[in-house]
């Protein structure tokens, strides 16, 4: 039978109705880029110290002089979680004495922040920190709560791959968009920090999956030269869109309730797209719903004003299909051999060490110096070039070597900063933001190289499976910032580090540039170091065939050579 891409080429690349599934597919996209990043201000750490209670009986001097100094930052600051014994305080307030002067304040006792913390409210005006004081011997949890939302985000990229590829990308990709509003809309009402982290972990499960669910939709629907715009000017710059609203949002609401609100809403309009998004043929077709197939691909013809074919599926092609069993896969088809389980492997690596640098990146942002507001910004405003970019490289060169130079530049420069004197703070949010312009490169490309890799049966089942691994990297990623409470450079070391490590790897994958979307497990390209070294295999075998007067007639001779090749 023949495949979708000749069944539907009469349709064209570009008609009303590619162009309307480009579009809406990728509207669809810009609530993503709120909820992904959103744990920066809704999770935002204001400065803080130790409150005194409203009892205290201390003068202005001793109130002004209760915080002990500490260096954070390469600054003399006041102390964050401790404050002087305000027993002894009093007792010395009550006599009369000045502090510093009649009493040396190295020696007093202190203690913990008893009486809780007062916030500034300079950037932040009310955050989940400020709500439920997640700080100091708490600080572990604002880190957690943005790690446990990937990890809902891991389970929904695994569970939606493999429930998409049995029940449709339609049904799939609306039930993930309605998880993440509604549960998203439940969150404000959160009474305490288990509370939020637990819908925000729900909220998660439905998050990137119906990013994926889309992606592979559009894959599917638009034709080859469409898909690669799609794939990188289309869902990624409508992700980029809502990514670069939520700093402006959050500027102007600075309550993370009402903050949170502002962002679920744009979550609704999303609804009567059920009605105009249509499911993928090319998965009706793997289903033998070629009836459905059909009603949608005459609607396209119709849309953009092509007569279509009297007969799309030929009687006797159906009737042969139908009498063959029908292929089913699941996860262990991803391991099936040694090929595809190498090849399965890698890009489980590629897809996890990538995602760690681009939410570490993401995530620290606030910790940069400057306004928190304008370098989230900036973060999301360099990822336009960022696919702008990747789409050209995915126009004119191998993929592999396009991802492996963007993390090549992405990870070196941010290795570089290690060496940018403190002084120049600038240079250092330069060089930042040039390691992220070069890591979202690369991770807008691994979308359209796994999909070319994989088969149709499990194509979207790989793309879930590997953006399930970049969701252990994106869980992982808040540690990494967090690190910098110890050394600031060394988030940096270990993310640049991993990423030109993994751009290495990239090389020995097999290159999908140029070849058709493979239909089946056996059309599977192999990898690179397998080949190369089961050509000097062959090669080696002719040799010594020559050499034994196996193979001497010039003819077999050159047909053993074009079966190598």
């Amino acid at each position: 039978m023949r495949d979708y891409e000749e069944l539907s080429a009469f349709l064209g690349e570009w008609g009303p109705f590619q162009r309307l599934v480009f579009f809406l597919l990728s509207a669809s996209i810009v609530p993503n880029g709120f909820n992904g990043i959103s744990t920066v201000f809704l999770a935002g750490v204001p400065e803080h110290h130790c409150a005194l209670p409203p009892g205290a009986n201390l003068s202005s001097a001793w109130a002004n002089a209760s915080l002990p100094r500490e260096l954070r930052g390469g600054r003399d600051v006041p102390s964050r979680c401790r404050r002087y014994r305000l027993a002894e305080l009093a007792n010395f307030s009550a006599r009369g004495l000045r502090p510093g002067t009649d009493v040396d304040l190295a020696r007093l006792p202190q203690e913990r922040c008893l009486d809780g913390w007062e916030y500034s409210r300079d950037i932040y005006h009310r955050t989940i920190v400020t709500q439920w004081n997640l700080v100091c011997d708490d600080d572990w949890k604002a880190p957690l709560t943005t790690s446990l939302f990937f990890v809902g985000v891991l389970i929904g990229s695994f569970v939606s791959g493999q429930l998409s590829d049995r029940f449709g990308r339609k049904t799939i990709l609306f039930a993930t968009m309605a998880v993440q509003t509604g549960f998203s809309f439940v969150q404000i009402f959160s009474t305490s920090w288990e509370m939020f982290t637990i819908l925000f972990l729900i909220v998660g499960m439905g998050q990137i999956s119906n990013y994926v669910v889309a992606f592979i939709l559009g894959t599917e629907i638009l034709g080859k030269s469409v898909r690669i715009i799609f794939s990188t000017l289309g869902v990624c710059i409508f992700f980029a869109i809502g990514y670069m609203l939520l700093p402006l949002f959050a500027y102007f609401i600075r309550d993370w309730r009402m903050l949170l609100l502002a962002l679920t809403v744009p979550g609704l309009f999303c609804v009567p797209l059920w009605w105009v998004i249509p499911e993928s043929p090319r998965w009706l077709i793997t289903q033998r719903r070629f009836q459905e197939a059909e009603v949608i691909i005459r609607k396209a013809a119709k849309m953009n004003g092509i007569t279509a074919p009297d007969v799309l599926f030929d009687p006797v092609e159906m009737q042969d299909l139908n009498l063959q069993q029908q292929q089913t896969s699941d996860l262990f088809d991803l391991f099936k051999n040694r090929n595809i389980a190498t090849i399965t492997v890698m890009s489980l690596l590629l897809w996890m060490l990538t995602s760690v640098g681009y939410f570490g990146l993401s995530l620290s942002t606030p910790n940069l110096h400057g306004d928190a507001y304008i370098n989230c910004f900036l973060s999301a405003v360099i990822e336009v070039p960022a696919y702008v970019i990747a789409w050209l490289l995915l126009r004119t060169l191998p993929r592999r070597y396009s991802i492996a130079g963007t993390l090549f530049l992405g990870g070196g420069v941010v290795l570089f900063i290690q060496l940018v004197p403190t002084s120049l703070h600038i240079l250092s949010v330069i060089l930042v933001m040039l390691g992220k312009f070069g890591i979202t490169s690369a991770f807008s490309m691994l979308y359209v190289y796994t999909a070319e890799l994989y088969p149709t049966i499990v194509r979207n089942m790989a793309v879930g499976a590997t953006s399930m691994s970049s969701r252990v990297g994106s869980i992982i990623a808040p540690y990494f910032v967090y690190l910098g409470a110890y050394d600031r450079f060394l988030p940096y070391i270990l993310m640049g580090s991993l990423t030109v490590l993994i751009g290495i790897v990239t090389l020995f994958l097999p290159e999908s540039y140029g070849n058709p979307l493979p239909e089946n497990l056996d059309q599977m390209l192999k990898v690179k170091c397998f080949k190369t070294r089961q050509q000097n295999s062959n090669m080696r075998n002719l040799k010594e065939a020559q050499e034994n007067h196996e193979i001497d007639h010039p003819v077999m001779i050159k047909a053993v050579h074009v079966h190598v090749s």
